[in-house]
């Protein structure tokens, strides 16, 4: 499992700088035994109505396509 947390690290970190630019950011919150990813948007992502199309279209993706072992990601 430690393995799978470095992978969606350095995923997330990837993917972080595009947060950022628009004002918000991602943080990893936990990785479920069936490997569900859970994270928190925060800054502008936390309340912006694109939320849920940059948790599924953007972050799952890039999750999913770095390691498909990841079942899904939801935000907390």
């Amino acid at each position: 499992m430690e393995k799978i947390r470095s992978l969606v690290k350095e995923t997330l970190d990837k993917l972080r700088p595009y947060l950022q630019a628009d004002g918000g950011d991602i943080e990893l919150v936990d990785i479920t035994d069936d490997l569900v990813v859970k994270v928190k948007l925060t800054g502008a992502c936390h309340d912006c109505p694109f939320r849920m199309q940059t948790l599924k279209g953007g972050v799952e993706q890039a999750l999913v396509k770095d390691i498909p072992e990841i079942s899904g990601v939801v935000a907390v």
